[in-house]
């Protein structure tokens, strides 16, 4: 193995613990921690696959900031009311798509299932992540998820991050 796929693999390794510490913290509804994943100008966007293809801008969610996301976090957790329900989001390993003065571009599938308390689990959103990911000296960190959703219907409304 030379130098250069062991460092493409440890990047690979590296992104996938991002992924799973972001997956845990959405799940075990820490959402005051989600914005962390992201840097102070990191871009969060949820969108459906059709408007992607098509280049479309039309998107369910689209924060522009960490301040953004804070704002959504507080909307999440004090002011909307519905139904409780829990996630557990299944990702795939990453795909190093690039890397470019600092910035990787990465792909990875995501399955996402809601389960209402006494009821059956159900798929609730299924898609693929395209991230910018940045290095810091905290660790990797977001530029901007685009959460591309197959789903042709959202349940209910999408209140928790994907």
């Amino acid at each position: 193995m030379t130098e250069e796929q062991r460092d493409r693999l440890l990047l690979q390794l590296e992104i996938d613990q991002l992924n799973a510490a972001y997956a845990a913290t959405l799940d075990e509804r820490r959402f005051d921690e989600w914005p962390g994943f992201f840097t102070e100008d990191g871009r969060y966007r949820v969108q459906a696959r059709e408007n992607f293809d098509r280049g479309l801008p039309l998107a369910l969610i689209d924060l522009e900031s960490q301040g953004m996301m804070k704002d959504r976090v507080y909307g999440v957790t004090q002011t909307i009311y519905h139904g409780p329900y829990y996630t557990r989001h299944v990702v795939s390993p990453a795909q190093v798509l690039g890397e470019q003065g600092g910035l990787v571009r990465a792909r990875t599938h995501y399955a996402v299932f809601r389960t209402r308390p006494g009821d059956a689990s159900e798929v609730y959103n299924v898609g693929r992540y395209l991230d910018e990911i940045v290095r810091t000296p905290a660790g990797l960190r977001l530029a901007s998820r685009q959460c591309i959703y197959d789903s042709e219907m959202v349940l209910n409304s999408l209140i928790y991050p994907i």
